[in-house]
């Protein structure tokens, strides 16, 4: 079989199955783990897998750019953002993650919502300046410029001093058991700060995140209470996190 073909076909797998394992691709196929295992960086250099222990897990597309991430599945964020906002309830103190499905989320708060957001995203607080019952806490940090959100240990340390109800968390990857993962490691540190100072954690996952991965870990699939997901995800794609314990809430 050509590299060009087993690579097709490593591809094929991985959209069928949702995994590759390295060992089973070499008995398959035929040839050494070593070269699976190069046929494996390769297509991980070019963006279309993530490469985990043993072998391989779907690459979210998610992990494109803040303008290009705005174009991808829009009527399906705008769907888990109206449901997310329901979830608010007046009082609270809300962190709200960067991205653009959390970007929909602050556009679907109730106009007559009284409600604290806390967010480290200026895309976030900006969706919130004309709103009367919303008080915005910023946090600051230097600017990741890729998902317009404050990284570093300015912002780490902000956070450290809030204590908040719930955090509506984004992500680019969301799996069983490779976990909650986003595309960049200081974006992790703060998603990870911020999961230890809410009561509740809430995760949005448009179906192109359900079941990939990204290169860091923010934290297990279990630090998730809720996941809100398209009305039309598979049962088979959120079962393995009802059995986890996580409540799956259906847009």
């Amino acid at each position: 079989m050509l590299t060009s073909h087993r690579k097709q076909a490593i591809l094929t797998a991985l959209k069928r199955d949702g995994q590759v394992i390295a060992k089973s691709l070499s008995e398959e196929y035929g040839v050494s783990e070593d070269t699976i295992r190069r046929d494996l960086r390769e297509l991980a250099a070019e963006g279309l897998l993530q490469r985990v222990h043993g072998g391989a897990l779907p690459s979210s597309p998610a992990a494109a750019d803040f303008a290009h991430r705005e174009q991808i599945s829009t009527e399906s964020k705008s769907a888990i953002a109206r449901k997310a906002a329901e979830m608010i309830l007046p009082g609270q103190v809300v962190i709200i993650d960067g991205g653009t499905t959390c970007v929909q989320l602050a556009r679907h708060l109730p106009a007559t919502l009284q409600a604290t957001v806390v967010t480290h995203s200026p895309s976030i607080a900006v969706e919130l300046v004309d709103h009367p019952g919303i008080e915005v806490v910023m946090i600051g940090g230097r600017l990741f410029k890729h998902s317009v959100v404050a990284v570093g240990a300015a912002a780490i340390e902000a956070i450290n001093h809030i204590r908040a109800d719930v955090y509506f968390m984004g992500v680019t990857g969301v799996h069983p058991t490779a976990g909650l993962s986003t595309g960049d490691l200081e974006e992790a540190y703060v998603k990870r700060a911020l999961v230890e100072r809410a009561a509740e954690v809430v995760v949005l996952a448009s179906a192109e995140k359900i079941n990939a991965a990204s290169p860091y870990v923010i934290a297990q699939a279990t630090a998730a209470n809720t996941l809100v997901v398209e009305r039309d995800t598979p049962e088979e794609a959120t079962a393995p996190f009802a059995a986890l314990g996580i409540a799956v809430l259906r847009a």
